[in-house]
């Protein structure tokens, strides 16, 4: 997992930081559906690597 995370600020710093930028100005409710989300991607993939 820290190897994919680690990926975006290594390649694209700029990018990274103008995206966590964006981040912070969201509200709770819509970092809250990012964070569903990104857990339902996880779950998926791993089911499908099984």
């Amino acid at each position: 997992m820290l190897v994919l995370e680690g990926l975006l600020p290594l390649l694209l710093p700029r990018t990274w930081r103008e995206s966590f930028k964006r981040m912070i100005a969201l509200k709770d409710g819509q970092l809250r559906f990012i964070g569903l989300v990104s857990v339902f991607a996880g779950v998926v993939l791993i089911l499908l690597s099984s």
